[in-house]
Parts: C-alpha cells; sequence; structure tokens
C-alpha cells in the first residue's frame, strides 16, 4: 500500500515524524510531501499568485513552500509516478473538531486527497494549552492507536466524496474510553482581535483564541475527545443544503434543478 503524508505544522513538526511511524507500521512505500513552514488555519486554500518551491529533504522526504493542499496536489500530481492508495493528514498539534474544521489545514490535505480521489484521513491529537510553560501533547496516544483504527478504516466502504476526521483526546493511551463515530459539534466563537504597537508607534494586530465554549451534546466530536474517546467523523465535500432546496425553490418561484 503507498501511503501520501503531509500535514499543517510544517516539514519540521513532531507530529509529522509520528505520523510518518503510524505510516510505517502500516507499510514500506511511505512519501512525505509538507510545507516547509507552518500553515496552520490556513484551511483549503491554494498558492495561486506565487511559485511553488519544492525541496528534497531525503529519499521519498520532500518540502514544499506552499499549503497542505498545494503539497497533496504536487504529491499525487507530479512527484509520484502513481497515486498513492492513501493519504494520511496530520497528526496535528490540537484537536480539529466542530467548526474548526473549516479553518484546518490538517483537515484540508485529506479533503484535497478526497478530491484527487484517494481515501483519505485527518489525525489529529488533542491537548491542554496554557500559555504559562512548555506544553506537552500526548504524541504517544495517536502513535499507539493510530495504525490499528486506520487498518479498521480501511476495510470501510466509502463513498468517493467522504473523508474522515479522526481526534484522540488528551489522555494516554491506557485510559482512552474507545472509539465514538461521531458528528461535528458546535463551538461559540472565541477568535478576538487584540491591537498593539510597534517599536515606531504604529497599531498590528494578533488574532487570539479565547475561552472556547461548546455544545457538549452526546453524539459529537467535541463530547466524545472529552470522554476520552477516539472520535472518528466522516465528513462530505458536498455541501449542500439539501432541506432548503424546497423552501428557496418555492420563495424564488422556481423548481429545484430548473
Amino acid at each position: 500500500m503507498r501511503i501520501l503524508l503531509t500535514n499543517d505544522d510544517g516539514i519540521h513538526a513532531e507530529g509529522l515524524a509520528v505520523l510518518e511511524r503510524i505510516a510505517r507500521a502500516l507499510s514500506d512505500d511511505v512519501w512525505i510531501v509538507a510545507p516547509e513552514t507552518d500553515q496552520s488555519g490556513l484551511a483549503h486554500s491554494l498558492t495561486l499568485s506565487e511559485p511553488l518551491r519544492l525541496r528534497k529533504v531525503s529519499e521519498k522526504h520532500y518540502a514544499l513552500r506552499g499549503t497542505p493542499t498545494d503539497c497533496v496536489i504536487m504529491g499525487i500530481r507530479e512527484i509520484l509516478d502513481r497515486k498513492p492508495d492513501l493519504v494520511l493528514s496530520g497528526v496535528n498539534a490540537g484537536s480539529n473538531l466542530a467548526d474548526d474544521v473549516t479553518y484546518s489545514g490538517t483537515v484540508a490535505g485529506a479533503i484535497e486527497g478526497t478530491l484527487q480521489g484517494v481515501r483519505s484521513i485527518a489525525l489529529s491529537q488533542s491537548y491542554t494549552y496554557t500559555a504559562e510553560g512548555p506544553r506537552y501533547i500526548p504524541w504517544e496516544t495517536a502513535e499507539t492507536l493510530a495504525p490499528d483504527l486506520i487498518r479498521r478504516l480501511m476495510t470501510v466502504e466509502m463513498t468517493a466524496d467522504t473523508l474522515i476526521n479522526v481526534n484522540f483526546p488528551n489522555c494516554a493511551p491506557k485510559d482512552v474510553q474507545g472509539i465514538a463515530v461521531t458528528s461535528q459539534g458546535k463551538l461559540d466563537f472565541g477568535l478576538t482581535v487584540e491591537q498593539r504597537s510597534d517599536g515606531r508607534g504604529f497599531p498590528y494586530y494578533w488574532l487570539r483564541f479565547g475561552e472556547r465554549q461548546g455544545h457538549f451534546r452526546e453524539g459529537t466530536d467535541i463530547h466524545a475527545v472529552k470522554s476520552n474517546k477516539i472520535s472518528v467523523t466522516p465528513l462530505k465535500l458536498d455541501l449542500t443544503d439539501y432541506s432548503a432546496q424546497d423552501r428557496l425553490a418555492q420563495a424564488l418561484g422556481y423548481g429545484v434543478n430548473d
């Protein structure tokens, strides 16, 4: 099985090294195309206004000055001589739950793999963020549990426009309380704008994450991870709200598909 890896934290990220060890537990044919620098929060963006610079790091390891989406396209369309059987994106430092999947470069890597016709899985490892002191991310949870989970996911028949978003809880492997197949939860908006001044007194701004409040309804990805379960969420590329079609058609005086 040929596996293509990418991420949004960059070619030197610890989570990418974890992902490579996960992939090598599944196959000897593992390729990496990852961003040269951190691309977190860039979602499913393309680099269209400047060239893509590719650097070979080592055998089957490439760094690209571009986004996770660029990396998957380059891997499949330019670097590999045939399509991979699986795209894995991650392991992200931090969860990608609920509305945050729309911002996530990690999820975007799996989106692009799916668009390219390849089974794709995004993987993220939850941890508790503190402003003081070094952060501790329990990478051993994803590394220990992901290989068997991926093997099981590969046996499931999926539609061509579906990807899988996996989030590992913030606990040791022995404390994981199982696996939950979930839906997206809902987070209250937690971003704020902080104004600062540079050395000449001119203003500049940082986006900051505040306290994120969520609706921890049972069956959602947020609830599963908070309950120390691995969240497995199938996501579809088709964003159509089919339930609204008839109401819109009636209001506009047109039938659906007219």
